[in-house]
C-alpha cells in the first residue's frame, strides 16, 4: 500500500478506545514559562492522569524487559504532515508504549493531542484532522525519568514572552538535578518530573538571543544522550549529543519535504528517502530557507549505544549505518563459533531471539525450529490470575509444543537476560513438558551495569549478572548449559570499531560521567490525589 493510500485510510480500522483528552488544544496562548507556567493542556485533569496510569501499572505486570526511552519523528514542508507523523510515530511504536503525541503547526498556531497507550488508541481520523498544518512533530514514550502519567507525555509544549517551544527527546540527562536546582532557585516552576522539561527552561533565558544562539547556549549545559526534537511555529529543529549515543536520521520526500526520525524503519513506511543521520554534537535546522547546520561547542568521543543493535532497534532499520537484522543474525553466528553444542534443534524465546537464531542455526547446521508459539494477540491488560496459577503471566504470552518438543535437546537463543525472572519461568515451563536438555545462549555479554543514558535497566540490585556469576545464572535457570557472547563478538558482529560504542551496561566504563544516585523518580513520582481514590504512586 503506498504512502496516500495510507493517508486517506488513516485511522479508518480503528475501533478501540483511548485514555486521553479528547479535545485537541490550540497551545499557542499557553501562560508564561515563568511564574505561573501551564505547558500542558492535560496537566489540570488528574482524573485522565489516574486513569491512564492505572492503565499503565496492568500493562507492565508481564513485562520486565529493558526498555527504550523514546521514539520522535518530526515532519516539514507536507502538506499532510501529521498523518504522516502518525505513520511514523507507529513504526516506532516499539521505542515506546506508555504514550503518544504530536503537535503541528499552520506557521501561526501550533495545536497538539497527546494521550495515554499505542498510537492508534491515541489518535483517531478526527484528531488528526485538528492538527493542521505541513510542520508537525510527534513523540512515542517509556518512562526512564519521571512517571508514567499525560503529564509527563511528550511532545513537551510551552510559551514564553509569546515564543511556543515544542519538546520531544529519546534519551536521559545525566546533569539534571544539578540545572534543575539552579532553574528552581531562579524562580522556574516545573510542571513534570520528567528531564526533558529543562530545554524548555534553559532556553527561556536565551530568548534575547536568535534561535540558532539560544539553541546552542541550552545545549552546552546540558550533559547525556539527548536526540531530540524542537519545533516553533515555523522551524524544525533536531539536536543530537556529541557522543551519538541515540539515533537519529534525515530523509526527505519526494514533493521536498523533510522527515527526522529515530530509525530508518519511519522513513520506509512513509516512503522517504534516507540521506544521513543526524551527526553527533549538531544542530540540524530546517525551514523555509532549507537546511543549515550548526556543531554543539563541546567535543566527546562516538559512544553509540550497542544496546539499539542487540534488543531496542527494529531489525529493518539501519541504525549508526549498520543494518540491524543482519548484525543480530552474525551475532548467532558467532555464537555457534564460539559456543559449539550438539543438540536437535536451534530454538528462539519469540520474538527476541529470532534472528540470531537464524544465524546461529545456519553456522552450526542445527536446524532452527519454532518451538515456542507467541499469542500475538493477548492485550495490554488482563485479569490477575490466581496464586495457584504460577507463572501465568509468562504462560498467557508463550507456550511450548509439548509433543514436538517432548524429549529433544534445545539450544534456545535470547538476546539477554536482565533480572532473570521471566527465564527461570520459560525454563520451567519446559522442564514440565520433558525437554530432555536445555542450551541457553546470549547474544550479547552478561548486563551487569545499570544505564543512565535512556535505558530503563534495573539498579545493580536487580540485574542477575551483577549479582551472580555465570555458573550461579545457570544454576539459578536450571540449565544445562549457559553461554554469553564475548564483548569482541558483539563488535564483531555489529562490523564497527569497538571504541564508537558506549559498553557501560557491560564493562561498567560510562563515557559521560553519571549521577550515579539517579533513579527513574528522583525528580519527583508526580502522582495525583483524587476523592475517594487515594493516591494514584
Amino acid at each position: 500500500m503506498s504512502i496516500n493510500c495510507l493517508l486517506n485510510n488513516c485511522c479508518a480500522s480503528r475501533s478501540c478506545s483511548r485514555v486521553a483528552n479528547p479535545d485537541c488544544s490550540v497551545v499557542a496562548n499557553a501562560a508564561n514559562l515563568s511564574g505561573n507556567f501551564s505547558s500542558d493542556p492535560f496537566s489540570n485533569n488528574p482524573r485522565t492522569a489516574y486513569a491512564a496510569e492505572t492503565y499503565l501499572a496492568d500493562a507492565h505486570l508481564a513485562d520486565p524487559r529493558p526498555k527504550d526511552e523514546c521514539g520522535v519523528c518530526g515532519i516539514f514542508g507536507h502538506p499532510y504532515a501529521a498523518k504522516i507523523n502518525y505513520f511514523g510515530l507507529y513504526s516506532l511504536q516499539h521505542r515506546g508504549q506508555e504514550s503518544a503525541g504530536i503537535v503541528a503547526s499552520d506557521g501561526e498556531l501550533m495545536r497538539q493531542h497527546k494521550g495515554m497507550g499505542l498510537v492508534p488508541e491515541v489518535f483517531s481520523e478526527e484528531d488528526l484532522g485538528r492538527l493542521v498544518g505541513s510542520l508537525a512533530m510527534g513523540h512515542v514514550r517509556y518512562s526512564t525519568t519521571g512517571n508514567s502519567n499525560i503529564v509527563n507525555a511528550q511532545p513537551f509544549v510551552a510559551t514564553h514572552q509569546g515564543a511556543t517551544l515544542a519538546v520531544a527527546h529519546n534519551g536521559n540527562l545525566v546533569n539534571i538535578r544539578t540545572l534543575r536546582d539552579e532553574l528552581e532557585k531562579q524562580g522556574s516552576i516545573f510542571q513534570s518530573t520528567m528531564d526533558s522539561e529543562v530545554v524548555v527552561h534553559l532556553m527561556a533565558h536565551h530568548l534575547d538571543l536568535d534561535l540558532d544562539q539560544a539553541i546552542i547556549e541550552t545545549f552546552r549545559r546540558i550533559r547525556g544522550a539527548y536526540s531530540m526534537l524542537l519545533m516553533t511555529k515555523d522551524q524544525l529543529v533536531a539536536v543530537r549529543d556529541p557522543g551519538g549515543f541515540r539515533p537519529l536520521c534525515l530523509g526527505q520526500f519526494n514533493n521536498g519535504a523533510y522527515i527526522v526520525a529515530s530509525e530508518t524503519c519511519a522513513l520506509d513506511l512513509v516512503e522517504a528517502q534516507y540521506i544521513r543521520d543526524v551527526h553527533p554534537g549538531e544542530i540540524l535546522i530546517i525551514d523555509n530557507r532549507g537546511l543549515r547546520s550548526l556543531t554543539l561547542g563541546h567535543k566527546q568521543p562516538r559512544s553509540f549505544c550497542i544496546f539499539e543493535h542487540v534488543y531496542f532497534a527494529r531489525p529493518d532499520s539501519d541504525i549508526f549505518g549498520i543494518n540491524v537484522y543482519q548484525s543480530r543474525k552474525r551475532m548467532g553466528e558467532i555464537l555457534a563459533r564460539e559456543c559449539p553444542l550438539d543438540a536437535d534443534l536451534v530454538m528462539p524465546f519469540p520474538d527476541s531471539g529470532n534472528y540470531a537464531a537464524i544465524g546461529y542455526s545456519q553456522a552450526s547446521g542445527i536446524p532452527l525450529e519454532m518451538g515456542v508459539i507467541r499469542n500475538h494477540y493477548v492485550g495490554r491488560t488482563f485479569i490477575q490470575p490466581t496464586q495457584s496459577m504460577r507463572d501465568f503471566s509468562v504462560r498467557i504470552k508463550l507456550n511450548p509444543i509439548r509433543s514436538f518438543l517432548e524429549n529433544k535437546r534445545v539450544i534456545i537463543m535470547e538476546d539477554s537476560i536482565i533480572r532473570g525472572t521471566t527465564a527461570r519461568s520459560r525454563i520451567s515451563s519446559l522442564r514440565g513438558i520433558g525437554v530432555k536438555k536445555i542450551h541457553m545462549v546470549i547474544s550479547c555479554p552478561p548486563t551487569r551495569h545499570p544505564c543512565f543514558y535512556g535505558i530503563d535497566f534495573p539498579t545493580v540490585d536487580e540485574l542477575v549478572a551483577h549479582q551472580k556469576t555465570v555458573e550461579e545464572i545457570r544454576r539459578y535457570l536450571d540449565l544445562d548449559t549457559l553461554y554469553y557472547l564475548s564483548l569482541d563478538g558483539l563488535v564483531e558482529a555489529i562490523g564497527a570499531p569497538a571504541e564508537n560504542f558506549c559498553k557501560a551496561c557491560f564493562n561498567g566504563i560510562y563515557p559521560v560521567p553519571p549521577d550515579l544516585s539517579f533513579h527513574k523518580n528522583a525528580l519527583g513520582c508526580g502522582g495525583f490525589t483524587l476523592p475517594g481514590e487515594g493516591k494514584t504512586e
